[in-house]
Order: C-alpha cells, then sequence, then structure tokens
C-alpha cells in the first residue's frame, strides 16, 4: 500500500520509511529538502510543511499517512526554539489535515507524531492513557517545562481538530526511540557511557520511559492494521526505569564499569556542550503503553537490559 511520510528525514523516519519499503509499501516522504536520496523504494517529494501545495495529491488515494514532521527538540530550548518547535508541530499537523479533508480519496488511517513529554514529571506512579496525569501544572520545576507540555497538547489538538471523518487518526505519544544509527539518542547516551560519563544525573531517580526502535516499527504497523485504535496511544516499552538503572545497564552492556555521576549543574554544562537541554535528562518520564498491551501487543523488547544488548550488539 502506499504510505506518505511527511518529516520523514531524520532518524525515527529514516529507520521507518526503509523498513516500510523494504515490506513491498510505496513509500512518499515529504520533505522540505528537494532531491534527497532516501534509499531503494522510497521516494521523495518537497513540501513547507506549513502550506497546501502539489504535495497534497500524495495524500490522494494513499492508504496512511504518518507525520513524523517537527522540529527535533535536541537543541538548547531558548524561546526561539520552543516557539519554532511549536510552530513546526503544529503547522505542519494542521496542513495534513487540510490535504486529506480536500482528497477524493483521503486515506484510511492518519498516525501523528507526539511525544511522551504530555505526561507530568512524576516518580509516584507510570502514566498510561486512561489515568495518566497531563503535566505543566507540577510545583517545583522550571516553568518553561510547562510550556513542552503545552507545545504536545497543542501538537495533539491541531489532528483532533481536523475535519477528517474518513480517516481513522492516533496520537502516536512517543518515548524515547533506541536505535543503534549514528546521531540517534542511543548513538549520543553510548558514547558518554564509553566515555566514562554515563553516570547518575542529578541523583538518577527520575525515570526513563523507551522503546526499542524495532518494536517502534512494529506498533507502526500494529495500529496500522488495527482499525479499532483511534485517539492517544503511548508508545513505550511497559518497563521505564530510573535513571541510575538506565545508565548502568547501558554502561554494563558497553562493558564500561564506571560512569562518573553529574550534579544538576555539571548537567546544565554538559546540555550546554552538547547543544541539549536539561529537560531531556531531568523529567521524569515515566510511562507504560496501556492501550497497546490491553489491545494484545507485545514487546519483543520489554526490558531494558535486553534491548540495550541487543543496540550494542548491532551498533
Amino acid at each position: 500500500m502506499k504510505i506518505v511520510l511527511p518529516g520523514g528525514t531524520g532518524n525515527v523516519g529514516g529507520f521507518l520509511s526503509r523498513s516500510l519499503a523494504a515490506a513491498g509499501h510505496e513509500v512518499v516522504v515529504l520533505t522540505r529538502r528537494a532531491g534527497v536520496d532516501l534509499g531503494a523504494g522510497v521516494r521523495s517529494v518537497r513540501w513547507d510543511g506549513r502550506s497546501l501545495g502539489p504535495w497534497a495529491h500524495e495524500l490522494d488515494g494513499c492508504a496512511a499517512v504518518v507525520n513524523l514532521a517537527g522540529r527535533s527538540v535536541s537543541c538548547r530550548y531558548t524561546e526561539a526554539n520552543l516557539r519554532e518547535m511549536m510552530a513546526s508541530r503544529v503547522d505542519s499537523a494542521r496542513v495534513v489535515g487540510e490535504a486529506i479533508a480536500a482528497a477524493s480519496a483521503p486515506p484510511r488511517v492518519w498516525l501523528q507524531m507526539s511525544t511522551a513529554t504530555i505526561y507530568a514529571h512524576r516518580h509516584d506512579a507510570a502514566n498510561d492513557e486512561a489515568t495518566g496525569v497531563i503535566g505543566g501544572t507540577e510545583p517545583g520545576v522550571p516553568g518553561y517545562w510547562a510550556f513542552s507540555v503545552e507545545i504536545a497538547k497543542q501538537w495533539e489538538l491541531a489532528q483532533e481538530r481536523a475535519s477528517t471523518p474518513a480517516t481513522r487518526k492516533v496520537a502516536l505519544r512517543t518515548a524515547m526511540v533506541m536505535s543503534p544509527d549514528r546521531g540517534s539518542v542511543f548513538d549520543v547516551l553510548s558514547w558518554m557511557a564509553r566515555l566514562g560519563l554515563g553516570g547518575p544525573v542529578a541523583g538518577g531517580r527520575q525515570y526513563v520511559s523507551w522503546i526499542h526502535d524495532r518494536d517502534f516499527l512494529r506498533a507502526v504497523e500494529f495500529l496500522l492494521a488495527r482499525d479499532d485504535l483511534a485517539g492517544p496511544v503511548n508508545l513505550a516499552a511497559p518497563d521505564p526505569v530510573p535513571q541510575r538503572e538506565f545508565a548502568r545497564t547501558l554502561r554494563r552492556a558497553w562493558r564500561r564499569p564506571v560512569g562518573l555521576l553529574a550534579t544538576k549543574w555539571m548537567a546544565e554544562i554538559g546540555a550546554f556542550a552538547l547543544r541539549s537541554d536539561t529537560e531531556l535528562l531531568l523529567k521524569s518520564r515515566r510511562v507504560v503503553p496501556g492501550r497497546l498491551s490491553d489491545a494484545g501487543f507485545t514487546f519483543d523488547f520489554a526490558r531494558w537490559e535486553d534491548a540495550a544488548a541487543d543496540l550494542v550488539q548491532r551498533r
């Protein structure tokens, strides 16, 4: 079947488009970069992520849309960058909805990337779709964390508001996707672990939610096929772990026995050097896949120990 991937040139879009093409699907990636080579079986079409254009014809008659568009969160959370994160996500979701609404033969399903960051910073209990606490009002956390939650809420709202009655809509509340590809979050964390820097950060009590890349692919395929699933779905392994344990397991997989612990101010320096932000390290994301599990989806890599061993071997 024909599947269109707006914003499919990043790390996740790269391995998703390759996998879908290898499975025999016709894959079209919408990108701001014209003529980019995305591999065998993947065709690129230019769009601006904000306005309708010739690219919209690709959605008319396609089977599915998986919208991954949005500015990377791997940056300093300046006011300008946060505004760009918001605009790139909301605008792309809005215009995809407009293209679907205008199609004479709209896709039957629209998977929209979202984020597990929508949930509150908490240690006491896990967040699933039914009982999870939406963030933004937690006491004692930096004020701009609330803006990250607002980005996620507006991102999902743009999809929800789209007038696409013939198209099933799913919001993918995705945890950190762990793949062995260069430039991925796993690549960065592995680099730190191998240098002896991958120790507990600010005590290490904050939870890390994650999903193995192959389980992410399987979950996308599962959601494309399941006509009874719509709305928010958590894409996260069922075993989120405290950052201290997460880092220790990764070091063990790389056979690095020691990792330098980092205080909060050290994390701020490290994040600045990596042109990133401490929210990615310090916010406790304790997210579990309630709806996927209830629907019968099983994870090949449910435990971080098994996932880390596989990713290190493939890396």
